[in-house]
């Protein structure tokens, strides 16, 4: 059945349509290698990420190979599909996942690992590489679960470790031989073992003794006992950046810039810290290169300065200004999502600023200065308090901290810390005007971290800490907010893991697991369920281990000694402190060679070329200049997916690729001066529709604009005419005329009837509520066409309430929904009815 088919009847079809600007479409018969890139949850979540944007661009960069894209099917669409018995389609091609010849799987997070199996499973394909042959596509993980990847290693041919950039070609090639030569898959894995950062989970076999415990890997190839994560020596040299522009609204719905990769801060709880060390930092040109390319070939309003810890970022004073610059008189932003207290300078305060933000977000982590010290956090509460008087005199009244809870050598003075450290950083605001948000979740002791041997709290362990949290924080000023525990549960579970969890996570989707990441989908009973049938105690994954003991992830190396991870734990038990190694000295951690592998940090730069900045320069007036133009324009096939607020950032971003003259609105978020007319129906195609734009200049040449701003539109989206108009050219009441093409016949009697009636009440639902609506007066005229097809003439009045086109439909006729489903309204005119 063809993919289409399904999104009118979904609950969010933008999710599936697959024509965002900049997606690559290529043939797939001039190609030698077909790569499908997963991203295991909601499309809104995968299109936010990073990694599959630079893979996606960087397989897509060489003209022998082929990348589409696939996300995890809501639950609506995997019913859909699994009924009807058709299979996951990649979005740029439409064709099956089954027919790609690698499906590369991102491994984000813990909770992501039961959609792996929804995507296998409406994939055609065997859980388990085992069962797979050389008709299956390869099926490779990578990311950061990678590291830890032991319960999900089972339905993995390849999980690649540590920076994909340089990686992803040598499998590719490896790929393209072997499907050229038409090696076995024995052979190719055994290839596959020969490329630096590729684990292969079948060359390792887990041991058990007898009572079930995981005790220890047998390596089952000579040379492979254990493999070393892959480093990317630097950033230099990073593909074009035209990244994708989705049509449906994404959780970072921006333009991201890496702007440094890694962090040695060396807090104790951090695995991140670990697996992406060493820093390396990309220069001042190269993000200021790829801020000004991103920002013309997307149009996007926003830029992220991506970084585990982007305040330490060497030249940030003097590139945040310069991109500010830049940047905000385009009415373009920019922020920083990870800063940190203590890189905080008066004057990055001063330029985050000038960024519209509706808060200030810190990381204390920890109540006390005792226990920063244990997880090495590095700051102290008068650091802390310093930052927020900062941001309260430079105008924000809203501070965020994030706080975890269960640290080791945790104490309740430690916890009662965490209400005392909120109500100090709301002293340092301006009266009663401050307000602090607390965040707290449970900590999770992650694996290559060298918290990797202590316990985790259980369920009702964190509730407990929640509810003491509770108690203490009654300021109404004061909002507190916590992490699901039984999401840290489960996190903690398969984070600390061995591969006999695999069939807990096929049982576990048998009975419902989906979407265990998000609070509104997960069952923790279902996994309870799950571990019971199988004589798994859940909780002993959580329980604290043994320096002797083996543990399930120890093959895999990140790079660093395993004797740093020990002398580290004893660290912070004392509570020492570990300086950072970009100012302070190598630590010894064992990662660096210093001939391929160092850190790449840039020259320090702390002033601003010679000149004192003082306030930001304010924005530019408003030109006085204005220029009124109406755009005439269709929206046929896929793109009647979008909906109308989503058209509109739609067209204000295809507006600023084009670097059309807008004027904007004055006021603290300023918008494009464009008009648009009255919203469709969800699922409605149109050949009339329109808007109206204010320019500071007049368009000279509209022919060429319009071909102009058609190269930027995406599929199935055409501006038709540009013709210059009255600044109130938005008529109040109209008369639409609709082409309805409907399954099943259509009773012609009904359509008379209905036109020769005084009146039609119709029962609808607005905003949760029914109401009433006499549809007669709004229908100028309703009949059926020689083809079948109805055509229907609606009186449209702005600011009074209306009915749909197939609202009146399914009344007058008295159609069943399912009639309705596959029904394709098409708007062919408009006319102004003064």
């Amino acid at each position: 059945m063809n993919p289409d088919y399904f999104l009118p009847l979904v609950r969010k079809p933008g999710r599936y349509s697959g024509n965002e600007f900049n997606s690559i479409k290529k043939d797939w018969q001039k190609t030698d290698l077909h790569v499908v890139l997963c991203f295991p949850d909601l499309y809104e979540i995968g299109m936010s990420h990073q990694g599959l944007q630079i893979l996606y661009q960087l397989l897509n960069s060489r003209a022998d190979l082929l990348a589409e894209r696939v996300y995890a099917p809501d639950i609506d669409l995997e019913k859909l599909l699994a009924e009807s018995d058709t299979p996951l389609f990649a979005l740029e091609s439409r064709r099956p996942v089954a027919d790609f010849d690698m499906l590369g799987i991102t491994l984000p997070y813990e909770l992501c690992y039961s959609n792996i199996l929804t995507i296998l499973a409406r994939s055609g394909l065997p859980f388990f590489a085992s069962e797979r042959n050389e008709e299956h596509p390869l099926v490779i993980g990578g990311g950061p679960c990678a590291f830890h990847a032991e319960p999900v290693a089972d339905f993995f041919d390849a999980i690649l470790l540590g920076d994909g950039e340089e990686a992803i070609f040598d499998i590719a090639d490896l790929l393209v031989a072997a499907k050229k030569e038409k090696w076995s898959r024995a052979r190719l894995l055994e290839g596959l073992t020969g490329i630096a950062g590729v684990y292969v989970p079948s060359f390792f076999r887990p041991e058990y003794d007898d009572q079930g415990n995981f005790a220890g890997m047998t390596p089952l190839k000579n040379g492979y006992e254990t493999v070393r994560r892959r480093v990317l020596p630097s950033l230099a040299g990073d593909a074009s950046h035209a990244p994708l522009v989705p049509l449906f609204k994404i959780v970072h719905d921006r333009l991201g810039i890496e702007i440094a990769r890694g962090c040695t801060r060396g807090c104790r709880f951090c695995q991140a810290g670990i697996i992406y060390r060493p820093v390396r930092e990309r220069s001042p040109r190269e993000v200021l290169r790829l801020a000004e390319s991103g920002i013309a070939a997307t149009g996007f309003e926003e830029i992220a300065l991506l970084s585990l810890s982007s305040g330490d970022y060497a030249c940030l004073a003097p590139l945040l200004t310069e991109l500010m610059d830049t940047f905000v008189p385009k009415k373009v932003s920019v922020s920083m999502p990870s800063m940190r207290v203590g890189t905080l300078t008066p004057e990055i305060m001063r330029q985050i600023k000038r960024v519209r933000k509706t808060g200030f977000t810190v990381a204390p982590e920890a109540g006390t200065d005792r226990l920063r010290r244990v997880i090495n956090k590095g700051i102290t509460e008068e650091d802390l308090l310093a930052t927020c008087r900062s941001a309260f005199a430079l105008g924000w009244k809203l501070i965020k901290f994030y706080f975890m809870f269960g640290l080791p050598t945790e104490t309740e003075e430690d916890l009662a810390a965490i209400g005392e450290l909120a109500r100090k950083a709301m002293a340092q605001g301006p009266g009663k005007r401050a307000n602090i948000t607390v965040s707290a979740s449970t900590f999770v002791p992650k694996p290559h971290t060298p918290f990797q041997w202590e316990p985790q709290l259980n369920i009702e362990e964190g509730f407990a800490r929640i509810d003491f949290l509770k108690k203490d924080l009654r300021d109404r000023r004061i909002q507190l907010r916590w992490g699901d525990t039984r999401q840290s549960f489960l996190e903690g579970v398969m984070s600390r893991g061995d591969r006999g969890l695999a069939k807990l996570i096929v049982a576990a989707w048998r009975i419902g697991a989906r979407f265990d990441a998000w609070t509104d989908h997960i069952n923790v009973d279902i996994w309870r369920q799950a571990a019971a049938s199988l004589g798994l105690d859940l909780g002993h994954y959580l329980r604290r281990r043994g320096f002797a003991e083996p543990l399930p992830w120890s093959h895999l190396d990140v790079g660093l000694d395993p004797d740093f991870f020990r002398q580290e734990l004893a660290k912070g038990l004392a509570e020492g402190y570990t300086p950072d190694c970009r100012t302070n000295g190598c630590q010894q951690c064992g990662l660096c060679d210093f001939k391929q592998i160092r850190p790449v940090v840039n020259a320090s730069s702390q002033d601003n070329g010679g000149q004192e900045r003082g306030e930001a320069p304010a924005d530019q007036p408003q030109p006085a200049a204005h220029f009124f133009y109406r755009f005439a324009y269709q929206r046929t096939g896929r793109a009647r997916f979008i909906s109308h607020l989503e058209l509109l950032q739609l067209f204000f971003r295809t507006f600023a690729r084009a670097d059309l003259p807008l004027n904007f609105s004055q006021g603290f978020n300023p918008s494009p001066k464009v008009s648009f007319s009255p919203a469709l129906p969800l699922g409605t195609e149109s050949l009339a529709e329109y808007l109206v734009i204010d320019t500071h200049e007049p368009l000279a040449d509209p022919a060429r604009w319009l071909e102009r701003l058609n190269r930027q539109l995406p599929e199935g989206l055409a501006i038709t005419a540009i013709v210059a108009c009255d600044e109130k050219n938005i008529p109040e009441k109209v008369e639409n005329v609709y082409l309805i093409d409907v399954e099943g016949e259509i009773d012609r009697e009904k359509a008379r009837a209905f036109m020769v009636s005084a009146s039609f009440p119709i029962k609808v639902v607005r905003k949760n509520r029914e109401r009433e609506i006499d549809a007669r007066p709004q229908v100028a005229a309703l009949d059926v066409r020689a083809d079948g097809r109805l055509r229907l003439a609606l009186i449209n009045e702005i600011c009074k309430a209306g009915l749909k086109p197939l609202e009146i439909v399914s009344a007058v006729f008295s159609c069943q929904e399912k009639e309705l489903q596959q029904a394709r309204v098409l708007k062919i005119e408009e006319r102004v009815i003064r």
